[in-house]
């Protein structure tokens, strides 16, 4: 499901493009890994019902701190008010900081389409919406979600 609308994708991606798009999903790939790193007490399987993805979003170099301030805000919020949002971390790509990598879990389905409609997250969509170049969804399914316990 696309959280925003309308969303340009390239129809005819050029070399660099298709790299950018690769590296964003080997991106991808390593956060899905880290999962069990970044949030101890995740270790609920995919067959529970819970849903891990990932969004890659390219934001408009001009706009980049005002969609940073949103996104933490917005992060913040859903993790304070929404018990059905496991985790929501967010990281950029070093050599191109307008690539973003969100890695969301969520306990369920449900709490996946509760978020979608929080107002909290309604906000963040309509903010952003000019800041935002494109969006990809990307269903993860964790393969070994482990954490060290915290101290």
């Amino acid at each position: 499901m696309n959280r925003f609308a309308p969303v340009s994708y390239l129809t005819c991606p050029s070399r660099s493009s298709r790299f950018a798009s690769g590296l964003r999903h080997g991106i991808g790939l390593v956060l899905s890994a880290l999962l069990p790193l970044l949030a101890p007490g995740l270790a609920l399987a995919q067959a529970n019902g819970s849903r891990t993805q990932l969004a890659n979003i390219v934001v408009d170099a001009a706009q980049l701190d005002q969609y940073k301030a949103a996104l933490e805000e917005e992060i913040e919020a859903s993790l304070r008010i929404e018990p059905g949002v496991l985790m929501l971390y967010a990281v950029a790509d070093k050599k191109n900081p307008t690539h973003i990598t969100i890695l969301e879990r969520y306990a369920s389905e449900a709490a996946y389409r509760a978020h979608l409609q929080a107002p909290h997250f309604l906000k963040y969509k309509a903010t952003v919406k000019d800041m935002v170049k494109s969006l990809e969804l990307l269903e993860a399914t964790p393969i070994a979600p482990k954490a060290k316990p915290k101290n």
